[in-house]
């Protein structure tokens, strides 16, 4: 049965077309986060559980708490107004109950929905009467000698001709396409993509490497960069999910509605061949080409490529970003490009999570911010990294009085304090004293900042500490999902502390293994 338009706060809600409007801006969202939307709605000044929502909108399909986190994060993300700095908050957390519905909710009346389409308006919330903020009860039929009842019937007469003419013609394409089919080639179909249903707001990440371009490692280490970059901008401030999976080797069927390909190519360059980075989006749906970019990479003009390829990334999705995202991508790179590449070096590095790896990364961070000491964020890396190598192999005294001289210097940085990885620095370190409720405060701040593959690792860690078990392989399995790949399950199993796999998240441990 179709739904009823209702409004929430100032937001129409039309769930037939899966959309959202008010003045001046319209909003088209995925069936899910309407019917998450629909589902507050029946349920106004109530407190929802996660269960009771994966009960009730997802029908109890395979998914975690935190794609439900993730779906109402989404969701608020499309109700906030992004011009506003103080925009009303539609949807509540109550501390360890679940969510809650803020706004007013108002349900269209049918009477006054027809009145509307039989005198030609658009449909309104200024101009319609509305039931109460209860979804609408099902109406008694009224007498025929009622006359509201007769414009009624009188109103739905001449729609009746236009329904049965649409039929009539749905019957007339179907035949056609009986006989045609036979003699039409198919569309073809990329191997790696699901015969079932893909999600047209899902990406995957996909790294092409070819042996003739492998000679410069640093390209290779540029590109693991801007797709970590791109992964946790998108996923953060927009309303796409991106999956990196430059880390991963399976390349069987795909959900994803869009996939991003990054690769290495030989290409005729004035007189010579040169080794180009290839950026290719393609949309799943009907294999066309959405954004198709080719770029040489010199020492001096990775921040251009990285800056156009974001605002080509931007265009091709139509995902415009906000000011939040552009005021931290601005602390997050250095003003020159060979620092940039420095930085990703380090960051490679600094993936992989492995001891050598960790301190080869701090090396190139304190040659880094020798060079720039300007670079904040740099200085934050470099205080992420030396907290892990303490973790896993303690620090003498002297080293360890710096690594704190050093965090607390960023206590002192507004900019920074605004920041996922200094939240991330303070749950390493709170957990390393056994102070877990502390770093449960801290990992939850983080990823109100940043939806990322780490912060999810840690608050994996912090679960697990807790005993919570199931909450940790939800947790883990997140992290695995949004960057798949040997490395994350590196980071799983030993930061910190070790963690079974085979104990505590046994559904990733035997999809990696038959993987």
């Amino acid at each position: 049965m179709q739904q009823p338009d209702f409004l929430v706060g100032e937001w129409h809600v039309s769930p037939s077309i899966n959309q959202i409007s008010r003045p001046g801006h319209s909003l088209t969202l995925e069936p899910q986060l309407v019917d998450l939307l629909l589902y507050f709605a029946q349920h106004p000044d109530e407190v929802l559980s996660r269960d009771e929502l994966i009960d009730n909108v997802w029908k109890r399909n395979i998914v975690t708490n935190h794609v439900v986190t993730q779906s109402i994060s989404e969701l608020r993300k499309c109700l906030r107004h992004e011009e506003e700095e103080e925009s009303p908050e539609y949807i509540v957390t109550v501390p360890k109950r679940g969510y809650r519905l803020a706004a007013s909710v108002s349900w269209l009346s049918a009477e006054s929905e027809i009145a509307s389409l039989n005198e030609g308006e658009s449909l309104q919330p200024q101009s319609v009467a509305y039931a109460s903020a209860s979804p609408p009860a099902v109406s008694q039929p009224e007498q025929k000698s009622t006359p509201a009842f007769t414009s009624v019937s009188q109103a739905r007469s001449p729609y009746r001709f236009w329904v049965w003419l649409a039929f009539i013609l749905s019957v007339a394409c179907g035949v056609a396409l009986l006989v045609v089919g036979p003699f039409s080639s198919p569309t073809p179909t990329p191997a790696s993509v699901s015969k079932g249903i893909i999600n047209p707001r899902d990406i995957d990440i996909q790294f092409s490497g070819r042996p003739t371009c492998t000679n410069w490692t640093r390209q290779s280490t540029y590109m693991m960069g801007i797709a970590d970059q791109i992964t946790n901008l998108f996923n953060t401030y927009s309303t796409y999910m991106v999956h990196n999976q430059t880390d991963y080797r399976y390349r069987g069927p795909t959900s994803a509605g869009k996939i991003l390909t990054i690769e290495f190519v030989n290409q005729r360059h004035y007189r010579e061949q040169q080794c180009f980075m290839a950026v290719r989006l393609v949309d799943n749906a009907d294999s066309s080409v959405m954004l198709d970019r080719r770029y040489f990479i010199t020492h001096d003009n990775q921040l251009a490529i990285q800056h156009d390829l974001l605002k080509s990334l931007s265009q091709a999705l139509q995902q415009p970003w906000s000011e939040k995202m552009q005021r931290s991508l601005n602390i997050m790179l250095p003003k020159q490009s060979e620092a940039l590449q420095q930085y990703y070096e380090a960051h490679s590095l600094l993936l992989k999570g492995d001891p050598d790896s960790l301190t080869r990364a701090s090396d190139i961070l304190d040659k880094l911010i020798s060079s720039n000491p300007d670079y904040f964020f740099a200085q934050a890396e470099k205080a992420l990294v030396d907290i892990l190598r303490h973790t896993g192999q303690p620090f003498d005294d002297p080293q360890l009085t710096l690594l704190q001289q050093k965090i607390s210097q960023l206590e002192k940085l507004p900019e920074i304090k605004d920041e996922a990885i200094y939240y991330q620095i303070n749950t390493i370190a709170l957990l390393n004293r056994g102070k877990i409720d502390l770093a449960a405060q801290q990992i939850n701040k983080s990823i109100e900042l940043e939806m990322s593959w780490l912060n999810y690792v840690l608050l994996g860690k912090v679960y697990e500490m807790q005993g919570q078990k199931r909450l940790a392989a939800d947790a883990y399995i997140t992290a695995f999902n949004l960057r798949p790949g040997d490395n994350i399950l590196y980071w799983i199993r030993n930061t910190v502390f070790q963690t079974s796999l085979a104990e505590v998240a046994p559904y990733l441990n035997n999809s990696t293994q038959e993987k």
